[in-house]
């Protein structure tokens, strides 16, 4: 079964960009790019116009994925293209999207700064991550930065082969250097002889996939602040930016924890999010 990268699509620039970052990773993976556009009837309010019914909605909605196909199958002549248009609620049909077996990865488009485009306007976006347990990757407008490294948030007391395998096969896939954070506090009394620790600790959980991954050249960044700031600083610049988060849900929300949250929002460079236990 061949694998499928997953594009988000909607009117928006944000999701243009989304589709086309999507299409030169299914490039990278030979895999088949699927294009997706989620008809939510009826239009919300927001942007609901009485003269428009549904029929004209599918038309536009069809119209839409053939242009965004024809644009990313003239970029990438050899890629294999598909399109799907899906009914119901934005994040609940991507969520179910990126759970088919052969879906590896979905792309959204992201204004970051607390909204994210289009048919995946306000939290939207934010839920769908939430839900799905396929990586999900989130890309600006003018959000990629070819030859960049790729950079990874690590955590190390959590379960780590979830964000590193991705980390690792995106960064041998680039050809390009992965860059290793970690963000630590402490009383600064204790600075020197946990920052030792930390480098430590931080240099054996890499160190199999070192061992997995000999081509990637690693530089391991223990760096002393809040996790979410030092990987927002040291993200600047990155091709593509790996966070983890969580598998658990809030009573009310689906969790994706606050260091995820605020590199989603804060950093310009594509981020993808990862689901780990």
């Amino acid at each position: 079964m061949t694998a499928v990268v997953s594009a988000g699509v909607d009117s928006s620039a944000e999701s243009r960009a989304a589709a086309g970052w999507a299409a030169w990773e299914a490039v990278l993976r030979d895999a088949r790019l699927r294009l997706v556009h989620v008809e939510e009837w009826p239009l919300p309010l927001a942007v609901a116009v009485p003269t428009i019914d549904r029929a004209d909605h599918r038309r536009w909605a069809d119209d839409l994925l053939d242009g965004v196909g024809d644009a990313v199958r003239q970029e990438h002549p050899g890629l294999r293209v598909e399109t799907r248009r899906l009914s119901g609620r934005p994040a609940a049909a991507l969520a179910v999207e990126a759970s088919e077996e052969e879906v590896e990865l979905l792309v959204l488009g992201s204004r970051g700064l607390g909204t994210v485009s289009g048919v995946l306007m306000g939290s939207v976006g934010m839920a769908a991550v939430g839900a799905a347990r396929t990586p999900v990757v989130l890309v600006r407008e003018h959000g990629t930065v070819p030859g960049g490294d790729v950079v990874v948030g690590t955590d190390l007391g959590e379960p780590q082969d979830a964000v590193l395998g991705f980390a690792f096969a995106e960064a041998e896939r680039r050809g390009c250097t992965l860059r290793a954070i970690h963000g630590w506090t402490l009383p600064v009394a204790l600075k020197t002889e946990v920052a030792r620790n930390v480098t430590e600790e931080l240099h054996a959980e890499l160190l199999p996939w070192r061992r997995a991954h000999p081509s990637v050249t690693v530089v391991e960044r223990p760096v002393m602040g809040a996790a979410d700031t030092v990987l927002i600083h040291e993200a600047a610049g990155a091709e593509l930016v790996v966070v983890g988060r969580r598998e658990r849900r809030s009573p009310l929300a689906p969790h994706i924890g606050h260091v995820a949250h605020a590199v989603i929002h804060h950093c310009s460079s594509p981020v993808a999010v990862i689901a780990h236990p």
